[in-house]
């Protein structure tokens, strides 16, 4: 079913509403504007949330915090973040899409002053993520799109899920320590940072 010209269905995605498509592509008559204008929206999003955890590392690197491997952590995850953004561009360019460049500014300052506001703000920034990849899984089926549903869920979503439960799991062995979000450094932020497993450099 291809998608009437000129539609835009609804959607909570981050679409790229100012999107300029390529034109005379072959390969991109099976890709629905609707989907292209989300991916590239989404390919920005994932930009925007690497620059933001970058923040967090910056956080944790502070000579006044000094949380080795909690900024190791989160620096792990800024680049991730920013592969997930190249896996989309890959992909938009191999189904014959175009992405709009955009410029994208870190964060000035995030108000996180301890590892479980970090933690907390980290699982609630995945879920939004993954809220997001469900929701174009669903429009790319609607508009007869199974390859786009089938590839963010194989090399996106699933491990997206898999990092909220890690980050789940982060929050309750914070509250078991002693670690809270009242905003002052205990004990607790130590411990998580020398003896969590989650938080052990990669071999």
């Amino acid at each position: 079913m291809a998608e009437p010209k000129g539609k835009r269905l609804k959607t909570c995605l981050p679409t790229c509403t100012f999107h300029q498509p390529l034109s005379r592509s072959q390969v991109k008559q099976n890709y629905p504007l609707s989907v292209e204008e989300a991916v590239c929206g989404l390919i920005t999003f994932f930009y925007e949330v690497s620059y933001w955890f970058q923040a967090l590392m910056e956080i944790f690197e502070q000579d006044d915090v000094a949380l080795p491997r909690v900024a190791a952590y989160f620096h792990k995850i800024t680049q991730e973040e920013e592969k997930n953004a190249q896996t989309l561009l890959d992909y938009q360019t191999e189904r014959g899409g175009h992405y709009c460049p955009k410029d994208i500014q870190k964060p000035r300052c995030l108000s996180v002053r301890n590892i479980l506001q970090a933690l907390e703000l980290t699982c609630h920034q995945w879920k939004t993520t993954a809220s997001f990849l469900e929701e174009l899984c669903v429009l790319s089926k609607s508009l007869a799109d199974p390859h786009t549903a089938s590839f963010v869920k194989k090399r996106l979503l699933v491990s997206k899920i898999e990092q909220i439960k890690v980050a789940g799991d982060l929050i309750t062995n914070a509250n078991r320590v002693g670690c809270s979000d009242d905003g002052e450094m205990s004990f607790g932020e130590y411990l998580i940072d020398r003896l969590q497993e989650e938080l052990k450099p990669s071999a």
